[in-house]
């Protein structure tokens, strides 16, 4: 049987097939599809507004004490626009679909999911400050057991991250050592023979598992000393005293006496509050940018209790004058590498596609398809220059990490 002539708009929808196959993480992120960039003279722009989850405090007792609804609200820019671009001749064209897709489509899709998940995962330096490691005697981070994924699943749960197929994404080699260290200690015995027979971890610990190759390798910044400078602070900026050593985005830290709170009950959950680093801090730098926001109680708040709890509660207390400023003991050291691996709640981040515009002038042939929240766009043009048919293979995305606070960093050695 002779084969046919592959058209755009069969090959942009294979394309979008395999999209959605390739990347795990990008598999299991919150996936949204906006058409209106592309209607001519109806452009919405490329902000899209996302209401945060509203918060409340829980009175006791019969005499009513009715709170303001503080609404808060994120923005995502849709404006990144990814694309592979390759040359092919009317004899790869004329292949089957099978052989088209393997050999050049198949490796495009790849690359260009993976660039956009690396994206997003870099997003994640300067947003996620929740971090969980195996700690060795010696104090260096091992890589992670069982009882770091339930760490980390705690650390979820105070803040708290919906229950509902929350994933583990771990690099190839973070998957290798799990499933070597973890593979006996599960039942039902199906999903143990599994782990033995494809070398994945499959769903445990409160988590669906995957692994994925876009994993963020981080190294801590060099900074060795750092205080408060100022009582009472609050917000997402730490006005400090010269600081020892720089800080890099991602960098994970303490701040000697600041308590986490849990974000339904607003009482403390006993540990120091992490906060990540969300702009890198040069040695001798006054001020760091920080993730969360410092929100204390109210006056007379009671950490045990709840009582004089605020909306968007983060800690107990702010932190003294002179407090001193550390890395997490989860995070490495100073100048120290961990892979981050991540846990999460799907609706931790939002990725959203949007269409671009199709022009009809000046190319061969055009198609775009969408599915799934997903929009690509295929064009092929003549370049007189080479005498070759050109094809370019575009996405215009935007993400946000939406609620940091239902991400882990599951910390693993290099």
């Amino acid at each position: 049987m002779s084969n046919n002539v592959l058209t755009l708009s069969v090959i942009t929808r294979e394309a979008i097939e395999l999209w959605k196959n390739t990347n795990a993480f990008l598999q299991n992120v919150d996936q949204q599809y906006d058409n209106q960039f592309a209607q001519s003279g109806a452009k919405a722009g490329t902000q899209i507004r996302i209401r945060l989850p509203n918060d409340y405090t829980v009175a006791t007792g019969p005499a009513l004490q009715v709170q303001d609804t503080q609404e808060t609200s994120t923005t995502l820019v849709v404006a990144t626009q990814k694309h592979v671009d390759v040359a092919f001749s009317t004899l790869e064209r004329t292949m089957s679909l099978d052989d088209y897709s393997e050999r050049i489509l198949a490796p495009a899709i790849n690359n260009l999911a993976g660039s956009v998940a690396v994206d997003i995962m870099s997003g994640s330096e300067g947003g996620v400050a929740n971090i969980v490691s195996n700690l060795q005697s010696n104090g260096t981070v091992g890589t992670p057991n069982q009882f770091t994924y339930l760490a980390g699943g705690a650390a979820l749960d105070n803040q708290p991250a919906p229950l509902g197929r929350r994933k583990v994404v771990n690099s190839p080699t973070t998957e290798a050592r799990t499933v070597g260290n973890l593979s006996g200690l599960f039942n039902p015995q199906q999903d143990i023979s599994k782990q033995y027979r494809m070398g994945m971890m499959g769903q445990a610990l409160g988590f669906d598992w995957m692994k994925d190759q876009t994993v963020i390798l981080h190294t801590n910044g060099s900074f060795t000393a750092g205080t408060i400078n100022g009582a009472g602070q609050t917000g997402t900026t730490l006005t400090v005293n010269a600081i020892t050593g720089n800080l890099n985005q991602g960098d994970i830290i303490n701040i000697a006496g600041v308590v986490g709170v849990n974000r339904v009950t607003k009482t403390s959950y006993g540990s120091p509050r992490q906060f990540v680093v969300t702009a890198a801090a040069s040695s001798g730098a006054t001020s760091i940018s920080i993730y969360p926001a410092i929100i204390p109680g109210a006056t007379g708040y009671n950490p045990v209790t709840g009582a004089n709890a605020v909306q968007y509660q983060t800690v107990v207390a702010s932190p003294a004058n002179g407090a001193a400023i550390t890395f997490d003991p989860a995070a490495p050291t100073a100048s120290g590498q961990i892979r981050k691996n991540i846990a999460f709640a799907p609706q931790a981040v939002s990725l959203a596609f949007a269409d671009l515009e199709m022009p009809t002038k000046g190319v061969e042939e055009y198609a775009r398809e969408a599915f799934d929240g997903v929009s690509m766009r295929m064009l092929t043009g003549y370049v007189i220059g080479t005498d070759q048919l050109v094809t370019r293979l575009d996405v215009l995305y935007g993400y946000i990490w939406v609620r940091p606070e239902w991400a882990c960093i599951v910390a693993d050695q290099i």
